[in-house]
């Protein structure tokens, strides 16, 4: 078995795809989250990033912790049941599914990721949930996306889904990014939420120089203004308290917003309804 293979026989175990040198996206996010579904490059890439920019593993958490209020209030006061996860990453705790089946056992929910290793993590955990699907998939292609059999046969695209990404913007280019989105944005039906979150640039220098870190080691990475992140909502009408640093999008505990930490600015998150 190879580092972080446990259960998985040799035979299939990497996929040929996968380059356990190289860092990537999921892997990098789940090293600083503290989890174990990572190897040595990712450790790495975590650390570095960590050492140079300050208060980012609370930024990891913080967007974390956002993910889980915003699924939160999208199942149980919203009454949203469909969810589209796009670039998901690794599991950890309280996963998009968990959260919303907490709420509503009915709910389904649909994880999409470039890297292998969420798929297979994913599918081991999620066996017997029939609820929930996890596919590899690349978010810059989205008719692909969208009509996977795994997208199609768990979502009813005529009715509101909830289309999530989160720790996703940031990792599309400016050429792409705004085909890629309104693509989705139009694939939903009246009555869907688009979850966004992203690394921001208000001009804080440990901003672009994360957004530098990520793109020199992982190809992509780019910080957006606040308009740039807020025009990739389209018409859709963003709900309270509108687009916001991640620490003060509908907070469990009091925040502070004029004594926010170094970690509490990387990045920025939003919910919006389509209403027509």
């Amino acid at each position: 078995m190879t580092e972080g293979s446990e259960g998985r026989p040799d035979a299939q175990w990497p996929p040929p795809s996968m380059d356990f040198s190289k860092p990537t996206i999921a892997r990098a996010y789940d090293a600083l989250l503290g989890g174990k579904d990572n190897y040595a490059a990712d450790r790495a890439l975590a650390e570095f990033a960590t050492e140079n920019i300050p208060g980012l593993k609370e930024s990891a958490r913080e967007n974390r912790r956002v993910l889980v209020r915003g699924v939160r209030h999208l199942a149980a006061e919203v009454g949203v049941d469909q969810f589209l996860d796009l670039g998901s990453g690794l599991p950890t705790v309280q996963n998009t599914h968990e959260v919303a089946q907490a709420h509503n056992p009915a709910a389904r929910v649909v994880y999409v990721d470039i890297d292998p290793l969420v798929t297979v993590h994913g599918q081991a955990i999620l066996a017997e949930n029939d609820r929930t699907r996890v596919f590899t998939g690349d978010v810059r292609d989205p008719a692909e996306v969208l009509s996977r059999p795994e997208a199609r046969a768990l979502l009813d695209f005529d009715r509101p889904i909830a289309l999530m990404l989160v720790g996703m913007l940031h990792y599309l280019s400016p050429e792409v990014a705004d085909e890629v989105v309104s693509a989705y944005r139009d694939a939903l039906a009246p009555g869907s939420y688009l979850f966004v979150t992203s690394l921001v640039d208000t001009g804080l220098p440990a901003q672009q120089e994360l957004a530098r870190i990520t793109r020199e080691n992982l190809e992509e990475g780019w910080a957006r203004t606040p308009e740039d992140i807020e025009y990739h909502f389209g018409d859709f009408e963003l709900i309270e308290p509108g687009l916001t640093y991640t620490a003060l999008w509908r907070p469990d505990n009091l925040v502070d917003a004029n004594n926010l930490a170094p970690g509490e600015q990387l990045g920025m998150a939003g919910i919006a309804l389509k209403k027509k």
